[in-house]
């Protein structure tokens, strides 16, 4: 038995690179910034804050609505599965990429107010993938999705 899942939460680097096949399959790619918080040791020694930059794909409608929804600075729930792959770049040396194939995106953000309709409402579909939701009274997590505006870039 086996398992592959990753699950992280950080901010999209760069807005979505939404490509179409010719059977309107869509792939979506974009960056996530991960961020360890920086901390002093017992002796007094700073460990400076340390980020992670991880490459997210979607796909299929999971794929459009990130290009609907998403923008550079969004804050986001990703799971996924982790993936490993090679390439030969232009120069011909052999170069390794690591990505993450979400299966899961959740939009986060502060909570919407009254009289607010937080994130756009987005369709459901059947696929089995889940995709991304709009924060909602009904699944609200305090804490998780209260985002400071503290974006690295």
């Amino acid at each position: 038995m086996s398992v592959n899942k990753a699950i992280l939460m950080g901010n999209v680097g760069k807005d979505p690179e939404v490509k179409y096949f010719d059977n309107d399959v869509a792939v979506a790619t974009f960056s996530l910034a991960t961020n360890d918080r920086g901390y002093k040791t017992k002796d007094g020694q700073e460990i400076p804050e340390r980020t992670e930059w991880h490459n997210i794909v979607a796909w299929r409608k999971l794929a459009k609505l990130a290009e609907s929804y998403i923008r550079k600075g969004t804050p986001i729930y990703v799971e996924g599965k982790i993936r490993s792959r090679s390439y030969d770049d232009q120069s011909g040396a052999k170069r390794y990429i690591t990505e993450i194939f979400a299966d899961t995106i959740q939009l986060l953000g502060r909570k919407p107010q009254d009289n607010e309709q937080g994130f756009p409402p987005i369709e459901p579909h059947t696929s089995g993938t889940t995709v991304i939701q709009p924060i909602t009274e009904d699944n609200y997590i305090p804490g998780v999705n209260d985002v400071e505006d503290d974006l690295p870039f």
